[in-house]
């Protein structure tokens, strides 16, 4: 479809580079047009080279899934080398390919960028985290899941530099521990979803810190922090009015006695209660759960 809206638009008697490129072109056609297909259009003449180079100069959001997951390193560079603009870079699994070498130099040119994405960047390093809080002070969204060479200098870094950040994905990034995430909580309050799941050092003190420090809260996942118990939770209750969602599944030393206060209060919880839990496991056993009534 945004081809034929591409063709359509070509002048009956002309061509369609003879469009205005950066008023019509760049902003209301191209941007309909997958990525891999306008890389595409660069070997139809030199012309549309130009064309592409300059909407890739002004694209506002970078998607490496849109081109596919193991993109050339030098092809990575070269579509980015003249982009000073982008706001939104989504870079998620590719460790194949990516490095502080070919990350460095697209960070150290965006200052706009608001929101980064580096789930699974296994090869990247405690570098890369240090550049963007350096170069991106007005950052909300930040993703670091399963990025282990995650630390807490660069996590203090982060926090230093960028107090606008809203939501921050620390899922496995197993070298932090409570102090780093304390840090970070103090330093960045406007926090609304923080995720610490899988991550067997974090424990009460940081989640004591984190209710303290951020009443704009709404999601926290704790998936698997075997040293987060109920007392954290109640605090947690206590001081984060806005939570709308908790994930404490395999954290065995949360019991229901703290998770009843945000049941009650309507947070959407990854646990069943311990009767419907019950209930489930006898439907499945012996099928006829729902015929039992269990009023007390």
């Amino acid at each position: 479809a945004p081809w034929h809206l591409m063709m359509s638009l070509i002048p009956s008697r002309g061509c369609l580079l003879d469009l205005p490129w950066e008023d019509i072109l760049v902003p209301h056609i191209l941007c309909h047009l997958p990525l891999q297909q306008l890389l595409s259009l660069q070997r139809v003449s030199k012309s549309f080279q130009s064309l592409i180079q300059l909407y890739l100069a002004n694209m506002r959001c970078f998607d490496s899934s849109q081109i596919g997951p193991a993109i050339p390193r030098a092809a990575f560079v070269n579509l980015l080398k003249d982009n000073e603009v982008l706001q939104q870079l989504d870079l998620q699994n590719c460790s194949d390919w990516l490095t502080d070498r070919e990350l460095l130099p697209v960070i150290g040119q965006n200052h706009h960028l608001h929101h980064i994405q580096l789930k699974g960047c296994a090869q990247l390093s405690r570098h890369a985290l240090v550049a963007i809080s350096l170069s991106c002070p007005n950052l909300r969204q930040l993703s670091l899941a399963h990025c282990e060479w995650v630390d807490s200098l660069s996590l203090r870094s982060l926090a230093d530099h960028c107090k606008a950040l809203e939501a921050v994905d620390l899922t496995a990034c197993r070298q932090l521990k409570d102090e780093a995430i304390c840090y970070l909580v103090q330093k960045c309050s406007r926090l609304k979803s923080l995720s610490l799941a899988v991550n067997a050092n974090v424990g009460d003190v940081a989640v004591e810190e984190i209710a303290k420090c951020c009443p704009e809260l709404e999601h926290l996942d704790l998936t698997g922090c075997l040293r987060v118990k109920n007392d954290s939770i109640r605090v947690l209750a206590e001081y984060c009015p806005k939570l709308r969602s908790l994930k404490v599944k395999h954290c065995h030393n949360v019991a229901e006695s703290s998770l009843s206060i945000l049941r009650n209060r309507g947070v959407d919880l990854d646990v069943e209660p311990p009767m419907q839990g019950a209930l489930i496991l006898l439907q499945d056993v012996v099928g006829f759960a729902p015929f039992i009534n269990l009023q007390i």
